[in-house]
């Protein structure tokens, strides 16, 4: 070993080697000088600011809203600009709300971005390592929709979980009637429908001769009267029938909600500025209110609100456009790209590289009611003769179902965008448009690989293809 190289090899672990390191890392510039961290908890938060802002830069403050008005008094005081906190729960919206009434600029941050250092850890270690990372810029903040648009989405939230009580009362319903050994589900696709609810009501109001309540049969349910009766005929014991009233009365009731929550998300709608006048909706009819639908027009009220109409799109029906629209604001300029608003739906590659090679390229795992509402309409796809419809089954043969839904919901995602974003209408391909695109791309992509091993692909008038 020469002489140089032995000193090269002595200074990696020397003490003005570290010295050097340790004096870098506290000259990293800082970007915001007035920042201050917060670690949420359920009873209690810790709040730290700049060590120079005050004798104490650790305070503690309770839950109660007092303390929180006294937590943004206190950040106030010592200069603080910007604050970041961890979104724990739903303990992070009380203090949220109150520090933005006191003109706080406060980032939200995901819990998984923030890595204590290594060692004890305690709550007070928490928010002095997530103020000192805020302060040097190292923290982006979550996507929250405009404040206006928050009301509108915790009524559109409220609505969906009313749906699915709703739903748990029919399966509770449907449980009672297989134990009472009355197989209305086997000669009718919906318990619920119009001839399914007009039995069960009957039912609980006493009537239990299946010639009586077969006589209820819709004209156009596909079943005979006779069938029917014969499903209806069963136990009908007084426990089970209890069961069964109470979840009718509970099914009833939340029905009832949904339609107050109804009435509340109208009027929530009607305070956003038009963009377009919903009476010149291309194709507006007036069609039967199907179940968990909404008791107003939404398709128009979305169209007057965001000048588009997203149910054009195969797939996106007015619930769809609901969801997706409530969920990441009706502004798409708070993404860069089509590219970022894919990604915060969870529905690009997330892709792993290391050694400059692609270990993994799977999705992240995000809870995103948007990106979930965009997979159910993917998956509807799978028999539609329209070219969304064939690109998903060309996915599906190559990459299977669970793949395939994710990759049409991102082109879902990726056209919502646009014509939320420029304000662009969706013109429809058929399937055939799509299958003659895909054949001439596949064809360009032939000749080339052709032409790199040497031939000469000829396509003949027949359509043949010559090599």
């Amino acid at each position: 070993m020469s002489k140089g190289s032995t000193k090269r090899g002595a200074s990696i672990g020397s003490s003005s080697s570290r010295r050097t390191s340790s004096k870098r890392r506290d000259s990293l510039k800082q970007m915001n000088a007035n920042a201050a961290g917060i670690d949420i908890g359920s009873r209690e938060h810790y709040v730290a600011v700049p060590p120079d802002r005050a004798d104490e830069p650790v305070r503690r403050f309770e839950c109660y809203t007092p303390q929180l008005h006294q937590m943004g008094q206190w950040l106030k005081q010592c200069g603080v600009e910007t604050v970041a906190m961890e979104s724990t729960g739903v303990y992070w919206i009380p203090v949220f709300e109150v520090l933005e009434t006191y003109g706080l600029d406060v980032k939200l941050v995901d819990a998984r971005h923030v890595r204590n250092v290594p060692g004890r850890k305690t709550d007070v270690l928490d928010c002095q390592w997530m103020q000192r990372l805020h302060s040097h810029g190292l923290l982006s903040g979550a996507f929250l929709p405009e404040s206006a648009m928050a009301p509108l989405r915790n009524f559109w939230r409220q609505r969906g979980a009313l749906v699915k009580e709703g739903a748990t009362q029919i399966h509770r319903m449907q449980k009672a009637l297989e134990q009472m050994n009355v197989q209305l589900h086997k000669v009718l696709s919906d318990i619920t429908g119009l001839t399914g609810i007009k039995i069960i009501r009957a039912i609980d109001r006493g009537e239990h001769n299946p010639q009586v309540l077969a006589r209820y049969r819709d004209r156009r349910v596909k079943r005979s009267e006779q069938e029917i009766a014969d499903a209806l005929s069963g136990n009908y014991r007084r426990d089970h029938l209890f069961a069964l009233g109470q979840a009718l009365e509970l099914y009833d009731t939340y029905q009832d909600k949904i339609r107050d929550c109804d009435q509340r998300i109208e009027a929530e709608m009607a305070g956003f500025d038009s963009k377009a006048d919903p009476d010149q909706l291309a194709g507006k009819t007036k069609a039967r209110r199907r179940k968990n639908q909404s008791w107003f027009d939404l398709r128009s009220e979305l169209h007057r609100v965001t000048g588009v109409d997203l149910t054009r799109i195969e797939g996106i029906d007015a619930l769809t456009a609901q969801t997706v629209v409530t969920e990441g604001g009706f502004d798409m300029s708070r993404f860069r790209t089509e590219k970022h608003y894919t990604s915060w739906l969870g529905l690009c590659p997330n892709n792993r590289i290391t050694g400059s090679k692609v270990k993994k390229s799977n999705t992240r795992k995000v809870k995103n009611r948007a990106a979930t509402a965009l997979r159910v309409a993917a998956q509807s796809l799978h028999k539609s003769q329209t070219a969304l419809g064939a690109y998903y089954r060309r996915m599906r043969a190559r990459l299977g179902p669970a793949k395939a839904i994710t990759a049409t919901a991102h082109k879902l995602a990726r056209l919502i965008y646009r014509m939320l974003k420029y304000g662009e209408d969706y013109i429809a391909k058929g399937q055939q448009w799509y299958e003659e695109q895909y054949r001439e791309r596949a064809l360009r992509n032939l000749k080339t690989r052709a032409r790199a091993l040497g031939y000469t692909i000829i396509e003949t008038q027949t359509g043949e293809v010559v090599s």
